[in-house]
């Protein structure tokens, strides 16, 4: 089966969309996404809309946890927060329903999916070789997908034990079939790898090869959006910067 791998669209409705119709033109069999289909973004309708047409799973990232009130506001950024609020305030109730049926991971599939990590599924960012060893030691499945840092990455470990990994770059393929792994496709809607276009991961199970793939998309319609939303304007800066 090949599956779309997507994390932190964030509410950014252009960015969805790009992907997706990338997603077609990669003849997908299946789309799951890993969490935080709002947040940063203001089109948090459009993106839920989108997902519950186009998404075979989803899970519940942090930001979406907020807005349903399921963690306190008081833990995330000052720009978080004030999108956080301005979503809770805005959103359609279908909306809400919606988020508040996800749940942050799904260890039972293969992959095993998590928003964060197998450790804490809601807040780890698994940024290190040492933090990927010491999740893939909570994994039943051998390879499992995380998002929620927002940087496309791969973590291998070997026959030897040793982990090793590295950020992925656009177009990278790399050979899942042997060793454990922890795997993340990067932002969909806030990449923070430097480079602003939407990053997704096609993940072909029947070869177990992985493909990180990136995507232009119209920033400034979504950062149009983000400033006619009156949300901070920084949220808006950083689309153009991958950061």
């Amino acid at each position: 089966m090949r599956i779309a791998l997507l994390s932190d669209v964030h509410g950014n409705l252009p960015a969805f969309e790009a992907v997706l119709a990338d997603v077609d033109a990669q003849s997908a069999d299946e789309v799951w996404c890993l969490g935080d289909l709002v947040g940063y973004g203001a089109q948090p309708d459009g993106c839920v809309e989108l997902a519950r047409a186009r998404c075979d799973m989803s899970l519940a990232g942090n930001h979406d946890l907020v807005v349903t009130g399921d963690i306190p506001i008081s833990d995330f950024s000052s720009s978080a927060a004030a999108a956080a609020r301005w979503t809770q305030e805005t959103i359609a109730a279908e909306t809400m329903e919606y988020l508040r049926s996800l749940e942050a991971s799904d260890a039972g599939r293969e992959p095993a999916l998590f928003h964060a990590s197998p450790r804490d599924p809601v807040w780890e960012y698994v940024l290190s070789g040492w933090q990927a060893d010491e999740c893939m030691d909570l994994m039943d499945a051998r390879v499992g997908a995380i998002g929620h840092s927002h940087v496309a990455l791969w973590f291998q470990r070997g026959e030897d034990g040793k982990v090793v990994g590295a950020p992925a770059e656009a177009g990278l393929e790399r050979d899942l079939s042997e060793g454990r792994w922890l795997v993340n496709p990067g932002g969909v809607g806030q990449p923070r790898d430097g480079d602003p276009r939407a990053a997704w991961l096609l993940l072909d199970t029947g070869t177990w090869t992985a493909t990180w793939r990136r995507v232009e998309y119209p920033i400034d319609d979504a950062a149009r959006a983000i400033e006619e939303a009156g949300l901070p304007k920084v949220l808006a800066e950083r689309l153009y910067n991958g950061q």
